[in-house]
């Protein structure tokens, strides 16, 4: 019977051609479209064409041949971010009213003093640098023109001998001198920070600003070590990379060179740059204006409800209630991604492409995609790659090519990022409690779970490691980092420290030591 329809439909005038014959057989692989509409219409039996006429997967599954795209849930994150911020703003603005007051300040006319003064010392460590590298580079030249004069044979054992204790002789100086002066660098803007100024904020973006130049510093003196060498050993040096072809070693120690190094939005040194043609000046008139705008955000979420928030939780803290400080960190784990995420796009999308546009710096890789890692190294090698580029191209590298053990060398960046986050966040709120050093060590353990997570048969490792990063990012990391260094801030001079005085233990202290 089948088979007498199917002939009866393939010679009716309703099935004009084998096209629309081949749809209703089940043989096409596309619905038909825009020609083809009117046919279809003029169709006699409408309810029989071959719906399901292939295997296809949803877009959802793991196993689907496209990823689709994710731009409908990344707008509804943003909606979902936004609306739950403001209603906790607007509940917070109906319980206290408006908290948001451009004259309340509690900085002091010292804090403002200090930060402008080591605002402008800081950059001198980098013209020290320069300094340090223009004798040496005169060392170099002086060296180059003694060996030719000489018209000894530089290939020889002895000449090579006697030219490795000589650069490694004055490599010593150099990098004593380097050291000395990055040394103080830190060493000034920590002390003056810790101990003069007062207010965090204006403090933290001192010790920012001195732990940017202390690692330009090095970089300028790392590169420039290894541009030396190749400039005395041209017959041993490995091929330098070509875009440095335009500025070789020592034509690149000039203060024009490192000026623009100063302000180029990396901490890598280069002798060269990709460069821009020109600026566009209303490219930056519009990054610089989301600047402004996340800026005031951050500055509202922060004081009509972040504050509240941290001011509320302190007596939980104070009496170790740990049931209402695991929901206040929930509580606070919004809030804290919402102003962690304005601040990532001020900083590394708006504020630094607008500075790359001045300097028509043309490298402006300075993030990935670290929202889609699916375990924890990968978010650390992503999320600012300024820092990590450093870490790779002076830590890591150079230690493996010494033959330290790859994952000793991880161990020692994470040691030493670990001891600058703790400069950033323990310094200029005056409470050097560890919380920030031992995070960063904390994510050794997590990389090696993600990494194990990757190779378990039965589960989706991506998966897995994404919600891995994603609870340790919003719900344990920064809401307990910002609630611990608030409730040791407060402790240290406000509510905390006077209830702690009123309270019967300090009595009893008290009186013992009456």
């Amino acid at each position: 019977m089948a088979t007498i329809v199917t002939t009866a439909m393939s010679t009716s005038p309703d099935f004009p051609n084998s096209s629309l014959r081949a749809r209703y057989n089940g043989t096409a692989t596309e619905p038909v479209v825009n020609s083809t509409t009117q046919r279809i219409r003029e169709t006699k039996y409408r309810h029989v064409f071959a719906t399901h006429s292939q295997q296809r997967t949803s877009c959802l599954s793991a196993d689907a041949e496209k990823t689709p795209s994710f731009v409908g849930f990344r707008n509804l994150m943003i909606l979902v971010l936004l609306v739950s911020n403001l209603r906790l703003m607007i509940e917070n603005f109906r319980k206290y009213g408006v908290l948001i007051c451009i004259h309340c300040h509690d900085y002091r006319r010292q804090d403002v003093i200090y930060g402008a003064v080591l605002y402008l010392l800081v950059p001198l460590h980098l013209g020290i640098a320069y300094l340090i590298e223009v004798a040496a580079a005169k060392q170099a030249i002086s060296a180059m023109e003694r060996v030719k004069k000489s018209g000894e044979d530089r290939d020889s054992p002895e000449m090579q001998e006697r030219a490795r204790r000589s650069f490694n002789m004055t490599w010593r100086f150099v990098a004593f001198f380097h050291g000395v002066n990055a040394t103080f660098n830190l060493i000034i803007a920590t002390t003056v920070v810790y101990y003069h100024i007062h207010h965090p904020g204006i403090g933290t973006l001192c010790e920012l600003h001195a732990v940017i130049v202390w690692l330009k510093t090095c970089s300028y003196a790392f590169t420039n070590r290894d541009l030396r060498h190749a400039h005395l050993h041209p017959n041993k040096a490995q091929p330098l990379p070509e875009i440095y072809a335009s500025c070789p070693y020592p034509k690149n120690i000039n203060f024009r060179n490192m000026c623009y190094f100063w302000w180029a939005p990396t901490l890598i040194y280069q002798p060269v740059y990709p460069r821009t043609s020109h600026i566009r000046w209303g490219f930056v008139f519009r990054h610089a204006l989301e600047v402004v705008m996340l800026s005031i955000v951050i500055w509202i979420a922060s004081a009509q409800y972040a504050a509240p928030l941290l001011q509320n939780s302190l007596d939980k803290m104070f009496t170790l209630d740990f049931v209402s400080i695991a929901e206040r960190i929930m509580k606070l784990s919004t809030i804290s991604v919402f102003c962690w995420l304005c601040g990532f796009f001020a900083l590394f999308q708006s504020f630094m492409n607008a500075l790359a546009e001045i300097m028509r710096f043309g490298d402006r890789e300075f993030y990935g995609e670290w929202w889609n890692v699916d375990n924890i190294r990968s978010y650390w090698t992503t999320w600012n790659k300024p820092v990590t580029n450093f870490m790779r191209r002076h830590v890591y590298s150079p230690l493996v090519g010494r033959g330290c053990p790859p994952a000793v060398a991880q161990i020692i960046v994470f040691f030493i990022s670990g001891v600058l986050h703790e400069l950033l966040v323990g310094i200029p709120t005056h409470n050097v409690i560890g919380v920030a050093f031992a995070g960063m060590m904390f994510q050794i353990p997590l990389i090696i779970l993600t990494d194990s997570i990757q190779k378990v048969r039965g589960i989706d490792g991506k998966v897995a490691g994404n919600m891995i990063f994603w609870v340790s990012f919003c719900l344990v990391g920064q809401p307990l980092a910002a609630l611990l260094y608030f409730f040791a801030w407060q402790a240290k001079y406000g509510s905390v420290s006077k209830q702690w005085q009123q309270s019967p233990a300090a009595s009893a202290i008290n009186f013992l030591r009456r």
